[in-house]
């Protein structure tokens, strides 16, 4: 299969992006991909890392907040989208699969003006900018989230899952007693995004005293930007802090509870094991997307949210120790978020894709 996946902006995005590339690579091993996405950031350094083709595009996403600055992204995107039309033309690709982000508009749209078969995949429960766009445009739209459909009028739309999903599902388990942890005791992780969060570090340098001689662990995942902001405080003994954790997914297999933000793939990652989960969604994202993606586990009984101005000691201890003291609870929470979860999104994908190209390559 000759394909060229289109995602950027955020590890929401490209994660899921390639892990659709891993299958369509693990079924047709001889497939070509080529990766587009934006010029300056994060998936311009972690897609060619995999040995993945990569061309990046100038791009911005629009200024909801100062329209006058939008004129300069018009340009950009209709620049990006005759640049778009140049490479697929030369890769001339089987498929052009987009994964989010505001780099897919154009490309994907691109792709279907020059008559190629198209797929979009929607990681949260509302549907972004570009993806409410494109699905006039796609072949096929796969959505994270089954209440998603009702944004859509058309009928193109399939319930795959997050493929994000698929992946957690198969990594190996990392033990809690590598970071120095009894395995005796439960572990809560407290991640707040791989960049970390200026309101829930301050919040939590104030409570983390308080976690002294409670019978659970603690792991508190900072994000590189905050560590030494914790320099000047005192850190229990069943407490423990880093930057950053490469194998946090394999980690999350020997977590008993997770204290999380409520992204699509850290969904995807939390209902595929089936961890208890508190939830503290962003405020900051367009839509609040965060809460409504959270919001459909929590109708579930699958999560317990925290909303950020609600998160202090007394709400958030209090809540973990709720979790950890009721086995009742711990069980309902765990089932119930083992059920949302699906196992085999990138699998569903890649049928979808297959399905798109008939016997191509077969």
């Amino acid at each position: 299969m000759r394909a060229i996946v289109v995602a950027g902006g955020t590890g929401g995005h490209i994660y899921p992006a390639l892990a659709i590339i891993d299958k369509i690579c693990e079924k047709e091993p001889n497939s070509e991909i080529l990766y587009i996405g934006t010029s300056d950031r994060m998936e311009k350094d972690i897609v060619p890392k995999r040995g993945i083709k990569f061309i990046g595009l100038e791009m911005k996403g629009f200024n909801r907040k100062n329209p006058f600055k939008n004129i300069s992204v018009v340009v950009k995107t209709l620049k990006a989208y005759k640049k778009a039309k140049r490479i697929i033309k030369e890769f001339d690709p089987d498929i052009v699969i987009g994964a989010g982000g505001y780099i897919t508009a154009p490309v994907l749209y691109a792709a279907h003006k020059l008559g190629y078969k198209t797929l979009v995949h929607e990681q949260n429960s509302i549907p972004g900018m570009s993806n409410k766009f494109l699905a006039n445009f796609t072949n096929t739209l796969c959505l994270s989230f089954p209440e998603s459909k009702k944004y859509f009028k058309n009928n193109n739309t399939v319930y795959t899952g997050n493929p994000r999903s698929e992946e957690i599902s198969k990594v190996e388990k990392v033990s809690k007693t590598k970071f120095g942890f009894s395995k005796n005791k439960k572990l809560v992780v407290i991640v707040m995004g791989s960049l970390g969060s200026t309101t829930i570090t301050n919040r939590l340098k104030e409570m983390i005293p308080s976690f002294k001689d409670k019978k659970y662990q603690i792991l508190i995942v900072t994000g590189n930007s905050y560590y030494n902001n914790y320099k000047d405080i005192s850190i229990p003994d069943n407490v423990k802090l880093v930057p950053f954790l490469d194998d946090l997914i394999n980690l999350m297999k020997d977590t008993d509870l997770l204290v999380s933000r409520a992204g699509a793939s850290t969904i995807a990652e939390i209902t595929s094991i089936g961890i208890p989960s508190i939830l503290v969604p962003s405020p900051y994202v367009t839509h609040n997307h965060q809460y409504l993606n959270a919001k459909e586990l929590e109708d579930k009984k699958a999560c317990i949210i925290v909303e950020e101005d609600k998160f202090n000691s007394v709400n958030l201890i209090n809540t973990i120790d709720k979790i950890i003291d009721d086995k009742k609870l711990y069980k309902e929470l765990s089932d119930n978020s083992y059920k949302f979860g699906v196992r085999d999104s990138s699998l569903k994908i890649y049928k979808e894709i297959r399905k798109l190209l008939g016997d191509i390559n077969e």
